[in-house]
């Protein structure tokens, strides 16, 4: 009816224009320039009233593009719906105001032990990775600290060349090797390859540890097979050890993550030369790493709007799966474990300030739907990048055959941006929001799902002004800044909480009031000394938020045939997994 009314208010106009110039042509032929003048700009204004909007379409309604996507072409509506995304941003925040007052520290205590002293020389530890590469990264951070709980030589870890992600690549292809050793040499012996014996390699005995494993877990468990075995290869090893350390410990998971963990001369040169690229073009940029790949959105067991055709897919690939439990598509969504959509994520940030002209890397693998999903971000954010845009196939050659190596180039980028956002929970999101906290608090948006999803559901009965205003609200501590999430909250690799100390000299002269037991009378190099020296980090502030930052994904373990397995317990986590979250 709406748009019959339209069609008819259309012809209407067409028809008076016509009727005036019939009734004014003679008074038009005398004066033939401005009679050409007028004419030109009657028709611009015609044109304008007759012709609509364009839409910005979306995953989620029912118009069919070419390829069959069903998206949707209403973000833009027309008069059935306040809700008009601005071009303007309005405002932009590109660093944190209080980043200043922290800074990351995880130096060793002058107790903690060194590796000469404490290290067997009869006990040497393998560890085997699993999953992509940030997986693998949190494996072998943790498997340093693994290393120095059972007194033990190292041994440079192995990484995962046979899981969903067939990267071929070891450990000195991705990482600094000779670096890592140096670089821990004071904590944890480490060697590239196990010592002969008798002419022979030592041949390690495997086993496994459970998950989230404690130092005592460690001591009681794994030791007395090392003493017995004295080469031992701990399988599958992501996840393998507690969340909750000691803070020497955890500071040596610090050392390991953000300081002794460097890619290699290649990848960096190359990841550099992509961030010079995006400077180029803007003086900042947003990086967005987009999990919405066909497999990922399978395990989710959420609904993204596609109808039955998404039923069909994606539920014939969470088959390969056998024993993955029945989902609740709405359930997953209310409690905020569904990545957001393309769209979404863009609307998020429209939401939080940054206007069209803002320009975006996206860092991503397949998108399921393809251009048709990737079309209402594209909208929201025409100057659109990726390592694929910026550099050219030659370039990209020595890394676009490993799947790592390429993660590893959108990890730089992502790294080195004024504001990093994601549309998920896996590890590339939390292994970067802890980095960025660690080295300056950059801003981070890790949209807050859980209170996100209604609004997005609802979003067509608001205005935008309502909408963003919403999301700026719901956002309250999901934005990097200091303090957002209470020590102990969260994965560790989030929130190195044990790893971020506060300086005192720079709140007090800020006229902020620092927390007491950390403000000695020393000068401002002192005090930094101090605080690395006795491991004191801010624990307390005036904002802390922590409900929302458990929205972790379905605790399910992978094993290499495809099959799932429901963690439960010591028994279920002994067993061989792969969580599928990189």
């Amino acid at each position: 009816m709406k748009k019959k009314k339209r069609e008819t208010k259309q012809r209407n106009i067409a028809a008076a224009v016509l009727h005036w110039i019939f009734f004014t042509r003679h008074y038009l032929l005398q004066f033939p320039l401005l009679s050409a003048i007028f004419a030109f700009l009657l028709f611009f204004a015609a044109f304008s009233v007759i012709s609509p909007l364009p839409p910005i379409i979306n995953h989620h309604r029912s118009s069919k593009l070419k390829n069959g996507a069903k998206v949707d072409e209403s973000t833009f509506s027309t008069e059935t719906s306040p809700f008009r995304v601005p071009r303007s941003g309005g405002r932009h925040f590109w660093n944190s105001r209080l980043s200043k007052f922290y800074y990351g520290c995880s130096n060793a205590n002058d107790s903690f032990q060194t590796a000469d002293l404490k290290t067997n020389s009869n006990r040497y530890l393998l560890i085997a990775t699993s999953g992509g590469l940030n997986q693998q990264r949190t494996g072998i951070t943790d498997g340093v600290v693994a290393a120095y709980i059972l007194n033990a030589t190292l041994v440079v870890p192995k990484l995962d060349q046979k899981s969903f992600w067939n990267d071929s690549s070891d450990f000195a292809e991705i990482f600094d090797v000779d670096w890592f050793i140096s670089f821990l040499s004071k904590d944890v012996t480490i060697i590239k390859q196990l010592p002969t014996k008798g002419g022979k390699v030592l041949t390690p005995y495997r086993t496994r540890a459970p998950r989230k494993c404690t130092p005592i877990c460690y001591l009681t468990k794994v030791l007395p097979v090392l003493n017995k075995k004295h080469v031992v290869q701990l399988g599958k090893f992501d996840y393998r050890l507690s969340n909750r350390l000691s803070p020497d410990l955890q500071k040596l998971r610090c050392r390991v993550n953000y300081h002794a963990l460097k890619f290699t001369d290649s990848i960096l040169e190359m990841g550099k030369k992509l961030v010079q690229r995006m400077r180029m073009k803007s003086e900042h940029f947003i990086a967005l790493h987009l999990r919405f790949e066909p497999d990922m959105l399978a395990f989710s067991g959420c609904y993204f709007g596609g109808g039955e055709k998404e039923s069909m897919e994606l539920g014939e690939i969470r088959r390969r799966w056998k024993s993955l439990h029945a989902s609740n598509p709405d359930k997953e969504r209310r409690q905020g474990k569904c990545p957001l959509t393309p769209e979404e994520v863009g609307l998020t940030l429209r939401a939080l300030g940054f206007g069209s002209d803002v320009h975006l890397y996206v860092a991503s693998g397949e998108v399921y739907g393809g251009e048709a999903t990737l079309a209402p971000l594209k909208a929201l954010f025409p100057n659109f990048h990726s390592k694929e845009t910026l550099a050219s196939k030659r370039e990209l050659a020595p890394f676009s055959s490993f799947s790592s190596r390429m993660a590893a180039l959108d990890f730089i980028v992502c790294d080195e941006s004024d504001v990093f956002s994601t549309n998920n929970n896996g590890n590339m999101a939390k292994i970067i929001a802890g980095r960025r906290r660690y080295f300056g608090h950059k801003p981070t948006v890790r949209p807050n799902a859980k209170k996100l999803y209604k609004l997005f559901i609802n979003r067509h009965n608001k205005t935008w002004e309502e909408f963003a205003s919403r999301v700026r609200s719901h956002q309250i501590g999901f934005m990097g800044e200091p303090n957002e999430v209470k020590p102990g909250r969260g994965v560790f690799h989030e929130n190195p909480s044990s790893c971020i100390c506060q300086d005192p000299v720079a709140k007090a002269g800020a006229g902020l009031n620092p927390t007491p037991q950390t403000l000695p009378r020393e000068g401002h190099k002192n005090v930094k000394e101090n605080a690395e020296r006795n491991g004191t980090s801010d624990v307390s502030d005036e904002h802390s938020i922590e409900d929302d930052h458990d929205q972790d994904a379905t605790d399910v373990d992978y094993v290499d045939n495809g099959n799932a397995i429901q963690g439960k317990g010591l028994a279920g986590e002994m067993l061989s997994e792969e969580f599928f979250s990189d």
